[in-house]
């Protein structure tokens, strides 16, 4: 496995790469590896014959009061989880190699980052897809990887994609959990003992209301008491929506998601399914 820095020696291998008629993966990251980024990476290397990974906490996507300088760092753990994983390339540039300068171009999000976690944090998908324009240009994948977990950013993605004509596929994985339904984030390390005991809840509240959505009920205000009564959190939102288009009207494939801020993590969640279906 390599680690590079540099937009330089990423595009002159990635030209190699391409020249030699091998397919690439990339599994995107802010670092911090679990379980969910590892899912990426054996997806990705079951379908390609090199993975990249690229490891950047991305100021663009954070706000002002937002835990950019305390999100999770550690990369030697990172590199070695990766490499254990058959990860070929770790690109993992500082913040001035990626944007070495103030660019006055800007790219925007639009109405699918007025809802949900866009709605209560301005600017962040512009930011995230500052970004991964910027890595699908360097790497050109074949195959670009993202959870469901972050339903919101994968909707946008794939909407950049398709609308702008970019040579390559996004590829959903399902949310990674622990044994007990919490989704797997870099951010979990912040929840206290008596949070983490409380926060599978929010697994087991969007598991009801799917059901109670199915038989033709608003699951909102069953699990808004749920959630209330069973943790200490506060809910940012919970929120039944189409999708990918997250607009008001599911019919057919939807989405059921929440945000609940804890002490000091902001968890999300979701289902994805038929409305259609019981």
């Amino acid at each position: 496995m390599q680690v590079l820095d540099t937009v330089k020696d990423l595009r002159n291998w990635v030209l190699s790469t391409k020249e030699s008629g091998q397919s690439i993966g990339l599994v995107p990251t802010m670092g911090f590896l679990h379980d969910g980024h590892l899912a990426l990476v054996e997806s990705a290397k079951s379908e390609n014959d090199l993975v990249v990974m690229s490891i950047f906490v991305n100021p663009a996507q954070f706000g002002p009061n937002e835990d950019f300088d305390r999100y999770p760092r550690d990369f030697d753990r990172d590199r070695l989880l990766a490499q254990q994983a058959g990860v070929d390339i770790i690109f993992a540039p500082s913040v001035e190699e990626m944007y070495p300068r103030n660019s006055q171009i800007t790219m925007g999000a639009g109405t699918l980052a007025d809802v949900l976690c866009g709605k209560s944090r301005p600017g962040h998908f512009d930011g995230v897809l500052k970004v991964v324009t910027k890595l699908f240009h360097l790497v050109q994948p074949n195959i670009a990887y993202f959870g469901q977990k972050d339903a919101q950013q994968l909707a946008i993605i794939e909407s950049l994609v398709r609308d702008f004509d970019f040579p390559l596929h996004i590829r959903r994985i399902e949310t990674i959990r622990e044994p007990d339904g919490l989704a797997k984030s870099s951010r979990n390390v912040y929840l206290s003992e008596t949070e983490r005991a409380e926060a599978p809840k929010l697994y087991q509240a969007l598991q009801q209301g799917v059901a109670a959505a199915r038989d033709g009920k608003d699951p909102i205000p069953e699990m808004t008491r749920f959630i209330e009564s069973e943790t200490s959190g506060k809910i940012d939102y919970i929120k039944l929506l189409s999708y990918p288009d997250l607009t008001d009207s599911p019919n057919g494939q939807a989405i059921l998601a929440l945000a609940v801020q804890f002490q000091k993590a902001r968890l999300i969640d979701n289902i994805i399914f038929n409305s259609k279906e019981n």
